[in-house]
């Protein structure tokens, strides 16, 4: 079952402990107050969730497939049952989260609400998510791809099991690397310049462990995924920001290095968090960190005169510590105080880091063109634009098909408007940069599948 675009290995995921790697640790561990099982306290606290359910045959909207809810451990008892509507789509709906301060505050109880989804649709196998993260005042995006039955009509539904958070549940602490990588002139691929890949293929495991299987994952879903499971979604906006960099970097220091491939492994990274970060395959993620990866997605962390991005580790501050790093904690406190993405970043790893941006992104027909598009806009960028947004609306029905003339008229502007409530972008009707690329985006993984069809 393609969960993520391609699996690489056979299908179904063995539940993977968050304490099942033995390795050594150059952190500081701190100890750690007594867990309590006491509740929740009650309050009307509540988040929000929606899903997308599209075929993996075609990457078209699933109509009509049903989700059933359920709280993990207690799957028989159905709390809420939704369908989807021709563009794939629910409703955005509440479901009961624990208090917003659970989140703010090192050291609480969970923070956060576990359900299960239970996703079926004719015609195609069911899919059941353990374990699924709800917090309070943001909205879970859970994206879900169907397999088709096989040909005996007969399907048996693949489960997942969500592992806890980061912040939240037990895992090893990053063994601390020097921030700028050697780079072997033997290697496959030697970049002369940042290059945002289309993919990261992530090794679901330590690299050593040759059972874990590896998955390619489009570059923006790795890093939407990893900020989601490894910082709270309720964080201020520039605690976000300032980590989703740092993951960012992270991960483009792998790529520019190509740490594992010269170590003789054929993929990019590991969901280890004592080697990289935390990839949980099919968690869902949060529309406030969804909206910041999309807006600096090929931005990365740099310092004067070193060419590949730097490898930005941190730890949470509380339960490891890791000094002259950036620790997640740390940083939400002084988004806390009014320091800026940049400002806490130079808090942590100096003056002399700075935010840069790759020109060059793999996987897309063309570049932004430096400004929007709107009402208005004529010429080539609006014509590569509006071929790419008319052979999107041949899979995505909802989305009217327009001519591709070069000229931004209010049918395009309609056909603009309506991709982005599809794709969870504000629906201005004007082709910014997120809306660029998401375009992109869409388009080429529509194009590859037609192409092997």
């Amino acid at each position: 079952m393609k969960r993520t675009p391609f699996l690489l290995t056979p299908k179904g995921r063995e539940r993977q402990t968050a304490n099942s790697q033995t390795v050594p640790v150059t952190s500081t561990a701190v100890d750690l107050p007594e867990e309590t099982n006491e509740p929740a306290e009650a309050g009307p606290y509540t988040g929000s969730l929606r899903f997308s359910v599209i075929a993996a045959a075609g990457s078209r909207p699933v109509e009509d497939a049903i989700i059933e809810i359920s709280y993990t451990g207690e799957p028989q008892t159905i709390l809420r049952t939704l369908r989807t509507d021709n563009t794939g789509l629910t409703p955005v709906i509440d479901l009961p989260a624990p208090p917003l301060a659970y989140s703010l505050e090192p050291f609480s109880l969970q923070p956060y609400s576990e359900y299960t989804f239970r996703i079926s649709a004719e015609g195609f196998e069911p899919v059941v998510i353990s374990g699924a993260e709800i917090l309070p005042t943001v909205t879970a995006l859970q994206n879900v791809t169907l397999d088709p039955l096989p040909s005996s009509g007969e399907g048996t539904a693949e489960a997942f099991v969500i592992g806890p958070h980061t912040l939240y549940g037990d895992y090893p602490p990053k063994i601390i690397e020097p921030e700028v990588q050697p780079i072997a002139e033997t290697g496959e691929i030697v970049l002369s310049r940042v290059v945002i890949p289309e993919f990261i293929v992530v090794h679901d495991g330590p690299p050593t462990d040759s059972s874990a299987k590896d998955y390619y994952v489009p570059y923006r879903d790795y890093i939407k995924n990893v900020a989601s499971s490894e910082i709270y979604a309720t964080w201020p906006e520039a605690a976000i920001y300032a980590n989703v960099l740092a993951i960012q970097s992270f991960t483009l220091n792998r790529v520019y290095t190509e740490f594992y491939r010269n170590k003789g492994y054929n993929f990019t990274i590991t969901s280890s968090t004592a080697f990289d970060h935390k990839w949980i395959n099919e968690r869902n993620i949060y529309d406030t960190i969804s909206q910041v990866v999309d807006s600096i997605f090929n931005n990365y962390l740099s310092r004067p005169n070193i060419r590949q991005p730097i490898l930005t580790q941190y730890c949470d501050g509380k339960r490891v510590s890791c000094p002259g790093l950036m620790t997640q904690w740390g940083s939400k406190s002084l988004a806390d105080s009014g320091y800026t993405a940049i400002e806490i970043l130079r808090y942590y790893y100096g003056d002399s880091i700075y935010i840069n941006t790759a020109n060059e992104i793999s996987g897309v027909p063309a570049s932004f063109p430096g400004q929007p598009l709107t009402v208005g806009s004529t010429g080539s960028k609006v014509r590569q634009m509006q071929e790419q947004l008319d052979a999107i609306a041949n899979v995505y029905y909802p989305i009217p098909n327009i001519t591709a003339d070069g000229i931004f008229g209010q049918r395009t502007r309609d056909a603009v408007i309506a991709f982005q409530r599809q794709f969870d972008l504000p629906q201005t009707g004007v082709v910014d940069f997120r809306t660029w690329y998401k375009i992109s985006q869409i388009y080429v993984a529509i194009s590859r599948i037609a192409e092997y069809s």
